[in-house]
């Protein structure tokens, strides 16, 4: 462990490097340890940004991360409190995550799976032995401490971990990750450490076969399949596991948590601490290609919620309490996974101290109750481009009144319900005078803005011309696309290559129509759009041939330019390569 800080200025014990990620209210900096020269993460948190709630959060956090130290989780060394900034130095971690990693191998096989849960229920055991409940055990969650082979597997996060002594059940709060979410606290029942060991057998049900037990377009479905534990395991891809696996994952996945396995028992179970007898050694190709599609899936999301916070613009609105809103859509993913597989929820309407939320998470909204209401304390707003007939309801611009002084041309109001448009979200205020400031046409523009500057990218590449298709993306562009095998590239550098070598070089004429476009705005500074892209093209022996694939491009507007900043492809790569 690191000396601890014999001042309180962080720039006198640390040199921060490169930035590693960044979220809405976080930037995460490589920094070196002077006195030691070790590397180091280092969580650096705008407190001007946090109230007095997120401060005991913040503080929860960083004292529950202080009790832990095991080799299986990402460790703690230092908290620093300046005036401005609140500093976490964490292990620097640099595997990634694990589900990446597994794609990546060359061989993967029932036996690893085994070795990867054994570390994720190290752990655990660990965790639940110091009275923590980390409650947002998921797959971004799991990461590699090196890029060596065999590095250990880590356990991070704690933005939702709560304390929890001995073996007491209470309810704590709605929190979590809907796929990963257990019975018990979907029903809102007193919970507990079990919590946990659910999520576990989610994990492991997915490290088998590379997609969830749990899914449904809907999550009502799908909290409704989680309530009474409805799984299987159907043919072919789970003819090849042993029994012994599926012994273990239905102990995890038991519906009551009175009688679901706990970390110790598992660490026990014959495939885990027998692997060697018991676990298959055959390679799992299939679990590999689905895991593939499950991670491009999990990235797309994460991407674009990153956006959307990033932009803040859609999160400034406020409460009648002053709290601040954040809402967002599910994709409606037609891919086998849980609903909003990467989004976190929290209810933080608890008395007391009783809940623990994280002060900072780029994956992390506040979303509906299960039970189709909303928490006490959030507001979920829904977007309509025509005036609204709502109960009561109290536009934040005019408060409900009649006067048409200083009103905006489009406002948000308080909605309980549901909608299948959920993003940043406007609405028209139904006040009348209101309604008549209101500009109909508002979100129609901004769509086909969006459109247009994607037909200007794709025209780029049609073209060939990698300048201007520059000038369009930003320079940290991320992508998923068949050509990346599976893996998230950053920069320009792997599209330039194929600006430089086939693009506009292997057919003698090119045409491209976008098909379906449906854009979400997220925010005045951020929107995604997904459409089919069908691309007509003659090879070199002059015959024509027709393209499809599918494509989802988030958009950024930075100094009133539009640039994009991911795009996700999913198709049979052409004779020439298509970015």
């Amino acid at each position: 462990m690191a000396a601890p800080a014999a001042c309180t200025r962080f720039s006198d014990n640390y040199d921060l490097k490169e930035e590693l990620g960044k979220g809405a209210f976080s930037v995460v900096r490589r920094c070196v340890q002077k006195s030691t020269g070790l590397e180091f993460a280092a969580k650096i948190i705008n407190t001007k940004k946090l109230s007095a709630r997120d401060f005991q959060k913040l503080e929860r956090e960083a004292r529950i991360c202080r009790k832990l130290q095991h080799p299986n989780i990402v460790r703690l060394h230092d908290s620093i409190q300046e005036e401005h900034f609140h500093y976490l130095v964490f292990d620097l971690v640099t595997g990634g995550e694990l589900f990446e990693d597994i794609v990546a191998r060359e061989f993967y096989s029932e036996a690893d799976a085994s070795h990867c849960i054994q570390q994720i229920l190290e752990s655990v055991h660990h965790c639940h032995s110091n009275g923590v409940v980390h409650r947002d055990l998921k797959p971004e969650n799991l990461l590699l401490a090196s890029k060596a082979k065999g590095a250990a597997v880590k356990l991070a996060d704690f933005g939702l971990a709560i304390e929890v002594p001995g073996d007491q059940q209470a309810w704590f709060g709605f929190a979590g990750t809907p796929g990963y979410l257990s019975p018990e606290v979907l029903k809102k029942e007193p919970y507990g450490k079990p919590v946990d060991i659910w999520a576990c057998g989610v994990i492991l049900y997915i490290l088998l076969v590379g997609y969830p037990p749990f899914w449904d377009e809907d999550q009502h479905r799908l909290y409704a399949q989680i309530k009474i534990g409805a799984y299987d395991y159907p043919s072919p891809e789970w003819d090849t596991v042993t029994a012994e696996a599926k012994s273990l994952i239905n102990e995890m996945l038991t519906v009551n948590p009175s009688k679901r396995i706990t970390a110790s028992e598992a660490l026990k179970h014959p495939w885990i601490c027998q692997r060697e007898r018991v676990a298959s050694m055959v390679h799992r190709q299939e679990t590999v290609d689905c895991l593939k599609k499950f991670n491009a899936r999990r990235k797309l999301k994460g991407a674009i919620l990153t956006t959307m916070l990033a932009t803040r613009n859609f999160s400034s609105k406020y409460d009648a309490h002053g709290r601040s809103i954040i809402t967002k859509k599910g994709d409606g993913s037609q891919v086998k996974e849980s609903t909003d597989s990467s989004t976190t929820l929290e209810d933080d309407d608890i008395k007391e101290d009783k809940v623990k939320g994280g002060v900072d998470r780029s994956s992390t909204v506040i979303a509906k109750d299960p039970e189709g209401y909303l928490p006490k304390q959030q507001t979920v707003l829904f977007k309509s481009e025509t005036p609204l007939k709502l109960n009561d309801p109290t536009c934040f611009s005019c408060n409900g009144s009649d006067s048409s002084e200083d009103l905006e041309n489009s406002h948000y109001i308080p909605l309980t319900g549901e909608s299948d448009e959920a993003d940043e979200i406007r609405i028209v205020c139904p006040n009348k005078t209101c309604s008549q400031l209101s500009t109909s046409s508002y979100g129609s523009a901004r769509k086909q803005e969006i459109i247009k500057m994607t037909e200007q990218l794709i025209e780029a590449i049609n073209t060939g011309e990698y300048e201007a298709y520059t000038k369009i993306c930003d320079p940290h562009l991320t992508a998923f696309e068949p050509e990346a095998l599976g893996n998230l590239v950053e920069g320009m550098d792997f599209h330039k290559f194929y600006f430089d070598n086939v693009l506009g070089k292997n057919c003698k004429a090119l045409n491209t129509t976008i098909l379906n476009p449906h854009v979400h705005l997220m925010g005045d500074e951020a929107a995604c759009i997904a459409y089919v892209r069908l691309t007509q093209y003659m090879d070199k022996q002059g015959q024509a041939h027709t393209h499809q694939s599918e494509e989802t491009r988030v958009w950024h507007k930075r100094d009133n330019k539009w640039q994009n900043v991911h795009f996700h492809r999913s198709s049979v790569t052409p004779p020439f390569a298509m970015k």
